[in-house]
Formats: structure tokens, sequence, C-alpha cells
């Protein structure tokens, strides 16, 4: 009997390792779900964005956006070398001037204009509100620290600068547009 008397300890030990196990794998999981990926698809690959949480509004519209399909049928409208590449609605009175696209700023001091990241377009208005219906993302790999301050940083590039960096590459006009669009298309995973 002694001999099961240490089979029935063992598999105590097994059950009581495989339940903490469990709960710690619970827990990534959960940790995970609560991080927002969005995944831009556009034809030269896709780029994926961890969306943070220290800027709740831009990030909520975003979503809302997003999931919507409004950028479905835009496209990366601004590509600049050792700059960003920027996407959404055109630089228009709609854009900047419609009080349902603004957003006030979220400024963080943890989240800087570094490589890869995702910013909100805006124009020179003095409140520095955010056109919601425009982003962009920085190319420039030292980073682009005269923009911390000025406009919100709402994400950062976890995979996929290497599309970012063929994107800013295309040939393009005296403004900055791309000759041939670059369209995209945006989802929350």
């Amino acid at each position: 009997m002694p001999s099961l008397k240490i089979h029935f300890g063992r598999i105590r030990s097994w059950l009581s390792l495989a339940f903490v196990f469990g709960m710690i794998m619970s827990e990534a999981f959960a940790q995970k779900e609560e991080r927002k990926i969005a995944l831009i698809s556009t034809s030269l690959g896709d780029i994926h964005i961890l969306l943070h949480d220290q800027t709740p509004k831009h990030q909520a519209s975003f979503i809302q956006l997003a999931t919507a399909g409004y950028w479905d049928s835009l496209t990366f409208n601004r590509v600049i070398p050792n700059f960003v590449a920027q996407a959404g609605c055109p630089d228009t009175e709609e854009g900047f001037n419609d009080p349902e696209y603004l957003l006030a700023p979220e400024f963080h001091p943890d989240l800087k204009h570094g490589y890869g990241a995702l910013g909100a377009g805006r124009d020179d208005n003095p409140d520095k509100l955010s056109a919601r219906c425009q982003f962009y993302i920085v190319q420039n790999k030292d980073g682009l620290a005269r923009l911390d301050g000025d406009y919100t940083v709402f994400g950062q590039v976890i995979r996929g600068m290497d599309v970012v960096d063929q994107i800013v590459a295309v040939q393009r006009d005296s403004l900055n547009q791309p000759l041939t669009p670059i369209s995209m298309k945006v989802s929350i995973q």
C-alpha cells in the first residue's frame, strides 16, 4: 500500500501544478484579449498596430471608424521618406472643421513619436484638436521628437514596419501623394 499512497501524492502534485498552470494561462489569455490590435492591410503587405490604453478617446474613435469600414475606401495620401506615411481623409474642411470628427488631444509622457508610432493628424488649430479621420505612422528611424506634445500618439506598429518603409518609398507627386494609390482596409483584431 505505501506505493499507492505515493502515487496519489504525485497525482495530487500534478493536479496542483496543472491547476496553477491553467490559472496562469487563463490570465495571460485575458490580458491578451484586452490588448487592442489594429490591422491595416495594403497591397504592399500588412501593418499590425497596438492601440494604447493611455489614449482612450483616440483608441475608441479609431476602433469605431475601423469597425464601420470608414478607411476601407481611402488611401495613404501623403508619404514622405524619413518622416511619415499619412492616411485617411484628405486635408479637407470636413476633416478638420467638422466637430463630429475632432478629438481633444490626449498627450501622455510615455507615448513619444518614435519609429512606428501611430499618431492623429490635425491642422494648425490652437487647441491641437485631432482630426479623427486621419492618422500617420512615423517612418523616421530616429523618431520625430519635435511632434511630441503637439500631436497625439495613440498606437505603435508591432509588425509591418517594412511595409511602411515600402509605402514611403513609392513614387509620388509634388504634394507627396503616391502616383499609384495605396488603398487600405483597416480592421481590429
